[in-house]
């Protein structure tokens, strides 16, 4: 007996954009405030990165609530990771007392969790962060403009009910930091990166994995995903790719991306399997780019269920759940082709990760 795959799309066409109230190419303020009313079943959260100039990696996300408890009321939270040049990380997480605690517009971005603060209209944010001794000041002005895949929306379902968003409201800009730990300032420049998200239903039941990574590799910026869905939806894998020279887009039609995984293992500890090189390879009639990632080490990695405790682990460990999260450093390449021809190849270093929600499909050798 054949199962019925569920039908699952990235919305396209003019009946998406008019019931989203979206226009293509164009977008609006107000796309990068709250989307979602934080009750039980939605979930969304604002995320940063940012290469300092020292070698340094940030990352500052504000959640509406935690990304695996989605049925949970609104329970807002801040997350600080800062990944050191000598190897040390340092996370700290701020979590909203109570609702009078957190404030998201609709209008633009802007929420605030506590003392923290992610402010921005599309070009220029302010991220103000207060966590015990640490004290942290951001600046992010967009050099890329927004932009996002057709209109940001994977729908799920006969009826397109549930669905997964995305916005790169700013998908390359420069960075000015001031960190603060205890009486040690420091002050630093860079390059970074936010962006929006918000669902809902749990990932878990829509996607079985995803490969996302973000680069600036000489004047071009780039941005590739790989979503696979989850097996109800025949495993349909999204594909999303963004090149852009300067402030100009040159290249974004998920449809027109060939993606290859090469030198696969099975982590040790998630089990999950992993891609040492990732080929993202875009052809469009005369535009033929090729990306490149090539993996040199994994700056995090973990099993969800390790965060969890008490019943919740129980639950999600009687359930089967065996959700992982890795993200990797390592090379870049960025080559530009005519014909079978390459005119221009570019190097540099990336950061990029793997979410893998559902059951691995395949086994490789253990690394």
């Amino acid at each position: 007996m054949t199962t019925k795959v569920i039908p699952t799309t990235l919305g396209s066409q003019a009946e998406h954009y008019e019931k989203l109230g979206l226009i293509k190419g164009q977008i609006a303020p107000w796309e990068d405030g709250m989307r979602t009313d934080g009750s039980a079943g939605t979930y969304e959260w604002w995320y940063f990165d940012s290469h300092l100039n020292d070698g340094s990696k940030l990352v500052i996300v504000f959640y509406t609530k935690p990304m695996m408890e989605i049925d949970s009321p609104l329970t807002p939270y801040v997350s600080f990771t800062w990944d050191l040049p000598d190897g040390r990380t340092i996370q700290r997480t701020y979590a909203a007392t109570s609702e009078k605690n957190f404030f998201a517009s609709t209008e633009q971005c802007e929420v605030r969790i506590g003392a923290n603060v992610f402010k921005g209209n599309l070009h220029d944010y302010q991220i103000h962060i207060e966590m015990d001794e640490l004290v942290a000041d951001i600046s992010l002005s967009g050099k890329v403009p927004p932009w996002r895949p057709e209109t940001g929306y994977w729908l799920y379902g006969e009826q397109d009910e549930h669905y997964f968003a995305w916005l790169p409201s700013v998908p390359q800009g420069k960075v000015e930091a001031m960190i603060q730990m205890g009486e040690d300032y420091r002050q630093y420049t860079g390059m970074g990166y936010h962006d929006h998200n918000w669902g809902n239903i749990a990932m878990p039941a829509l996607m079985n994995n995803w490969y996302w990574g973000r680069a600036q590799v000489g004047d071009y910026t780039v941005i590739v995903c790989n979503i696979t869905a989850e097996e109800q939806y025949g495993y349909k894998a999204h594909p999303v790719f963004m090149l852009a020279k300067g402030n100009k887009i040159l290249a974004d039609d998920g449809n027109l991306i060939r993606l290859t995984k090469r030198d696969e293992y099975l982590d040790d500890l998630t089990g999950k399997p992993v891609a040492n090189t990732l080929v993202y390879e875009y052809e469009e009639e005369d535009k033929h780019y090729t990306v490149t990632f090539q993996r040199e080490k994994d700056i995090s990695k973990y099993r969800f269920i390790d965060t969890f405790r008490g019943a919740k682990k129980e639950a999600a460990i009687a359930a089967g759940f065996d959700g992982a999260y890795l993200r990797f450093t390592g090379e870049v390449r960025l080559e530009v082709l005519e014909g079978k021809e390459i005119v221009e190849s570019l190097q540099n270093e990336a950061i990029w990760d793997l979410m893998h929600l559902g059951k691995a499909r395949q086994k490789q050798s253990t690394k």
